[in-house]
């Protein structure tokens, strides 16, 4: 694609990023000559139908706990009688259990992280936004009740149950395993002595017929009885990834073992401290970006002017990104941002030195422009590369419990990591083409 058409595309582009970061009212307030002014500008963000889907133009930021305000709980379950090998199980499961009533209660973005201290388990909830949190506490405290249900009306999966006398406390565990055949994962179940002949009992009542499971009142999965489970042993089977069995798996843990929780500790953040901490890092955030914007233009004169708008179109995707992710800004991830700012034109700075260097071997403006970004290149990809790996092992996906778990560090890991990845795209395509369309 010629440069001129990749221009028009970039503009185009920061359009889109700038109506989509915009807020649907922007409010001004001012004082001049003792006379208060105050005026308000409504931004529209209609829905847009499309191919039958609705698409909104609106996506406020997530604040996190830091500067949404809400409350920080911590939980204490009763597992002094719990085997040693059964905590790894009773974490899992306690922590999705928590984690789906929150999802249920409509409180996104919150924290749920396990702690053991000694032979007491903890759990520290994080409710962003939330400042009643009386029937929050009565929601994440009570015990998870678990039970198979007989199906009433063979029409509809959804259209009726009857409970039977199979609960929680007649299962054993839950497990993810293989289908030896098609290798897809299935979740175990193993019952108690007792609840191996209720089980019977029922799949020889209910063959072909769904025994539906729930969790407190929620509806988890509608296995089919293909035939009757005299073994106390049985596989629920079906188009599961292995995340989603094993999901199922630790809520089905949770209701096998009832493990009451107790609250210990209550907190409740103001939202007054994170408007002021907004404040200040917004601000923070402009003088950064006007620092780096001033020494850029200042140094490399009109060079700068390429790398300066690359910078604006940088801030314009990353806010974008945190958005439509969407993610939850915190303190720190705002501060992973700021840092990100000095690293996105770090890249145009070493393309700018490697262009000067050229240039005085005697090539011409192009030539030395297009070898510039060339070799370039190779010092941007190891360096970011290098911040990347960084990243990744302070955002830790995979949850390893020797590196860092706290949430605000995770934060900012994201960002900045988002930060690198948007800097090289702004650097090596906008700034470049720039170069292409504007330079000498």
């Amino acid at each position: 694609m010629k440069p001129i058409k990749v221009f028009i595309v970039i503009i185009f582009l920061a359009i889109f990023f700038i109506y989509i970061n915009l807020p649907n009212q922007i409010s001004f307030s001012t004082n001049i000559f003792n006379q208060s002014i105050e005026s308000q500008i409504n931004i529209p963000h209609p829905t847009i139908s499309l191919m039958g889907r609705q698409i909104p133009t609106l996506y406020p930021l997530r604040l996190g706990l830091d500067l949404a305000g809400g409350s920080h709980l911590v939980f204490e379950a009763q597992s002094q009688n719990i085997a040693l090998e059964e905590r790894g199980r009773l974490t899992e499961s306690l922590t999705e259990n928590i984690r789906r009533r929150i999802d249920i209660y409509g409180v996104s973005e919150s924290l749920v992280q396990p702690a053991w201290e000694n032979e007491l388990l903890r759990i520290i909830v994080e409710l962003p936004g939330v400042e009643d949190t009386d029937e929050a506490i009565a929601l994440v405290g009570q015990t998870a009740q678990l039970d198979f249900r007989r199906q009433i009306d063979e029409a509809s999966a959804s259209a009726g149950f009857i409970t039977t006398d199979l609960t929680g406390a007649d299962l054993k565990s839950s497990g993810v395993d293989f289908n030896p055949n098609t290798n897809q994962p299935v979740v175990t179940l193993e019952f108690t002595d007792q609840g191996r002949e209720k089980f019977a009992q029922i799949t020889e009542t209910v063959q072909g017929q769904i025994l539906a499971i729930f969790l407190d009142e929620v509806p988890l999965s509608f296995p089919v009885v293909e035939e009757p489970i005299t073994q106390g042993q049985a596989l629920i089977s079906g188009q599961f990834s292995l995340d989603e069995a094993k999901k199922l798996s630790a809520q089905l843990n949770a209701g096998a073992l009832p493990v009451s929780l107790e609250l210990v500790s209550q907190k409740t953040i103001e939202a007054t401290l994170g408007d002021q901490s907004i404040r200040k890092s917004i601000m923070a955030g402009l003088v950064g970006l006007t620092a780096v914007m001033i020494f850029i233009l200042a140094f490399y004169g009109s060079l700068g002017l390429f790398a300066c708008f690359s910078l604006f179109f940088y801030a314009l995707i990353s806010f974008f990104l945190y958005r439509i992710i969407p993610i939850t800004l915190t303190l720190p991830g705002i501060a992973g941002f700021v840092l990100s700012v000095g690293m996105a034109v770090d890249s145009n700075i070493v393309i700018f030195e490697r262009l000067r260097a050229e240039l005085r071997t005697g090539k011409s403006y192009q030539v030395a422009r297009e070898v510039a970004f060339g070799k370039a290149w190779d010092s941007i990809k190891d360096a970011n590369i290098c911040t990347l790996i960084a990243g990744f092992v302070l955002f830790n996906p995979f949850d390893w419990s020797f590196l860092p778990l706290a949430g605000m560090v995770r934060g900012f890991a994201l960002t900045l990591s988002l930060g690198v990845v948007v800097s090289l795209f702004t650097g090596i395509i906008v700034t470049r083409n720039l170069m292409r369309v504007f330079g000498k």
